[in-house]
């Protein structure tokens, strides 16, 4: 049946499958309300709140090779088990937060957690799957993400609409639940198997050298960050335009969040079928196109009535949701099939690096482009985007992973030519 909807069989990953849905649940409660929560239980502003979780995030810049090199030497299982440990002790620490200081503490503690999550988690997802196949798994795993983010963003729109302090401190408390409870599962998956590394040659680059000189990659991470800024729009920019630039109900940004997961969740499986014999920096800039549009319907819903511009706000999170479907599985494999497999953490940190740097410079930058009007933010991000199409092409030329078609099939099971 999953097979039928463009998904991989799961067989004995099935502990490791529930794990990663726990920790979605919590985090799809928490995701909507993020900024919001912090101007509700706190008597910071807007720009401070931004401010202080950009310097959260800039503060992990430097842990990122050293997480790299911890998933080559010690294994991606004990890294992921670490990092659901680290963002409980996070979300436990928002309920205390009441200040700059300690919001900012805070949140250096969970974004931590977050870069040690992603930065092990697709190393243990291309440990479980083939080549060739990679888009299936990761689109498998966000959607199950997504529709798991939708549950938590039911229960979100509840919150946003009673809008008191006392809701949005049991959501982060969820939050934190969530990150315990998916710890206990993954101390039950099986650790995959180390890699040998191959001996170098005389004379050539080795470990982070033989990263940083693999311009092709780094190419791919300089897309990715187009799409990963792109991605900070869901969460910073959207519940605060739509609540406090649109004047909209609380609703209508819990309704939004739950669009994009709710169609990720049911879609993103029939999506990658269809990417079938496509190229894939086609789909990824296409992916690019649609989020560039979806931010002129966005800015739209600023010049319409408020039966209209509600309408507006849900069908651009409608095009918006569609780039997210065809551009995120392509990213993720590439970013695990273009990495040799015993440098494999290094090369992905380097990846989930470009996530770190948006999440540094997306809440300062897109709450100060939210105070300059609705025209400066989603003609900045717009541009962004654009900017995504580009280097998805330049990609294309310099990385030949990049250029290949989706098979959707593993590399295995592919008939050799004799």
């Amino acid at each position: 049946m999953l097979q039928r909807l463009g998904f991989p069989a799961i067989g004995r990953h099935r502990r490791f499958v529930t794990a990663m849905a726990v920790d979605a649940v919590g985090t799809g409660v928490f995701m909507p309300i993020s900024i919001l929560y912090f101007l509700a239980s706190t008597p910071l502003s807007l720009v401070q709140i931004g401010l202080a979780l950009s310097i959260a995030s800039a503060l992990q810049l430097p842990f990122a090779p050293i997480l790299g090199g911890l998933v080559d030497s010690v294994g991606a299982k004990r890294i992921l088990l670490a990092a659901n440990l680290i963002q409980a002790v996070g979300f436990v620490a928002y309920v205390f937060a009441d200040s700059f200081g300690s919001v900012l503490a805070a949140s250096a503690v969970v974004q931590l957690g977050q870069t040690a999550f992603w930065g092990s988690f697709s190393p243990v997802v291309a440990s479980i799957s083939q080549p060739g196949e990679r888009e299936r798994w990761f689109g498998f795993l966000g959607a199950l993400r997504n529709a798991s983010f939708a549950i938590g963003g039911l229960v979100a729109a509840l919150a946003l609409t009673v809008d008191t302090a006392a809701a949005y401190t049991a959501i982060v408390a969820v939050n934190a639940a969530s990150y315990l409870l998916a710890f206990g599962l993954l101390l039950s998956v099986r650790s995959p198997a180390p890699v040998d590394a191959p001996a170098p040659h005389v004379g050539s680059p080795s470990g982070w050298g033989q990263v940083l000189r693999d311009r092709a990659y780094l190419l791919l991470v300089a897309t990715n960050y187009c799409y990963a800024i792109s991605a900070m729009a869901l969460n910073i920019a959207m519940p605060v335009y739509i609540t406090e630039v649109l004047g909209h109900p609380g609703w209508v940004a819990g309704v939004l969040f739950t669009i994009n997961t709710v169609l990720i969740g049911l879609g993103q499986g029939l999506v990658v079928n269809a990417m079938e014999g496509s190229v894939r920096t086609n789909i990824v800039a296409l992916g690019s196109l649609l989020t560039a549009g979806s931010y002129v319907v966005l800015l739209s819903a600023d010049w319409a009535t408020v039966a209209v511009g509600v309408v507006l706000v849900l069908a651009g999170a409608v095009v918006y949701t569609g780039g997210e479907l065809v551009a995120g599985p392509v990213l993720t494999a590439l970013s695990t099939d273009a990495a040799p497999a015993h440098l494999r953490g290094r090369y992905v940190s380097l990846y989930q690096l470009s996530w770190t740097i948006a999440l540094t410079t997306a809440p300062v930058s897109l709450t100060w482009l939210l105070q300059k009007g609705p025209t400066a933010l989603w003609g900045a991000l717009a541009a962004v985007a654009l900017a995504g199409v580009v280097l998805s092409a330049l990609l294309r030329r310099a990385m030949p992973l990049a250029a290949a078609k989706v098979t959707n099939t593993p590399a295995e099971a592919v008939p050799q030519a004799p």
